[in-house]
């Protein structure tokens, strides 16, 4: 094969029996052609995957909005939605907004802002762990405002507020303890798992044995925290919560493309340029707050950090859903929960049970179908 000249100033490449091959430069065959060709495809992928995942936040936004809605109107006594939306709008209706703007609004903003606190906390906890299936819980961040949190009930006999605290510094203290034990020599996600757990069943154990140590009536004031529920929310749990949740949420946010360099290993993401040990520890420590003020506001509510994200990855399209998809995610299953506890037959349920019941099938759906694509 010998080059020949062409006017164009390049050489063409004929082949055997005088057929131009393509174009050269130095002697090699250039590819800007298929590049050429590949960019605007993936530049229209990545646009669609952009649009997509825009809509998607947009219409789970919709969607909560709707269920909040749909909560202020169910419940023992049904308002209709002009009602609702009078009582929203500043207006006056005797009785009714009473029922709403005191009783029923502050429990739907709480359950609303509690699961968008879940969830965002519970996915970024799965993405620096590169596992879709891992949970807050494993360090021991619910286990830590639960035994402080029962101390306050029992031995305190703390409420409101000076409880809330006291639940947020245990489970920040235990958090922040977990990550201490098992930082030495770098942060391993192994040893803090296992650190986690043991820590974990510790307190676990420490809260039973104050519970029998106390009365019948505080006794059921601890269980009903400990399921979680939103039967007692009261405005002024309302600020610390949603401000927790915007600037929390949104430093967490602005990490996020941190944390994807990360799910690929600490070395690749050095190499990066990406500074390891302090994108782990402030993901970390604001994932902690959002859970520890969100436990502390309502409790426990099982499932809905773990299970959040996961939900939201067949909407979003993707293998990793953005934090704010799993936020909404997360409030729409608090408040969607929150319904159906209110219209159980001859009792209403706290929300913490209902994500408890429903919560179980959902994870063993989502485990069959991720063996199935070998995902775990």
């Amino acid at each position: 094969m010998t080059p020949t000249p062409v006017p164009s100033g390049k050489s063409m490449l004929v082949v055997g029996d005088g057929r131009p091959a393509g174009p050269m430069r130095c002697g090699v065959p250039a590819s800007s052609d298929r590049e050429d060709a590949l960019a605007p495809r993936l530049r229209e992928k990545r646009r669609r995957a952009v649009l997509r995942s825009v809509v998607t936040t947009m219409l789970m936004g919709m969607a909560l909005a709707a269920l909040m809605l749909l909560d202020l109107m169910f419940g023992h006594d049904m308002y209709r939605i002009t009602d609702v939306l009078t009582v929203l709008s500043g207006g006056y209706i005797p009785g009714v907004s009473f029922a709403i703007g005191e009783l029923r609004l502050p429990r739907v903003v709480i359950g609303a802002f509690c699961g968008m606190a879940f969830g965002m906390a519970g996915t970024s906890f799965q993405h620096l762990l590169r596992n879709l299936m891992a949970s807050p819980d494993i360090i021991g961040i619910t286990s830590g405002a639960n035994t402080a949190a029962v101390f306050g009930i029992i031995i305190l006999g703390l409420s409101g507020f000076p409880l809330a605290a006291l639940a947020v510094a245990g489970g920040l203290i235990t958090a922040c303890s977990v990550i201490w034990l098992s930082s030495g020599g770098g942060l391993s996600y192994a040893r803090l798992i296992l650190m986690g757990i043991g820590t974990g069943a510790g307190l676990n154990a420490l809260s039973s044995w104050i519970l029998l140590r106390a009365n019948q009536w505080d006794v059921q004031a601890a269980s009903r925290w400990l399921t979680g529920s939103l039967a007692s929310s009261q405005w002024q749990e309302v600020p610390p919560l949603v401000v927790t949740v915007l600037v929390a949420g949104s430093l967490l946010v602005s990490l996020r493309r941190h944390v994807d360099v990360l799910r690929f290993g600490d070395e690749i993401a050095t190499g990066l340029g990406v500074r390891v040990r302090l994108s782990q520890t402030a993901v970390l420590v604001l994932s902690v707050l959002l859970l520890s003020v969100a436990t502390a506001t309502s409790g426990p509510i099982s499932f809905v950090s773990f299970l959040a994200g996961p939900l939201a990855v067949p909407l979003a399209g993707r293998r990793a859903p953005s934090l704010i998809q799993a936020g909404f995610m997360g409030g729409c299953l608090v408040i969607a929960a929150d319904i159906a506890a209110q219209h159980v037959p001859s009792t209403q349920l706290p929300v913490g049970v209902v994500t408890g019941i429903i919560g179980g099938p959902i994870l063993a759906a989502l485990i069959i179908r991720m063996t199935r694509r070998q995902e775990i």
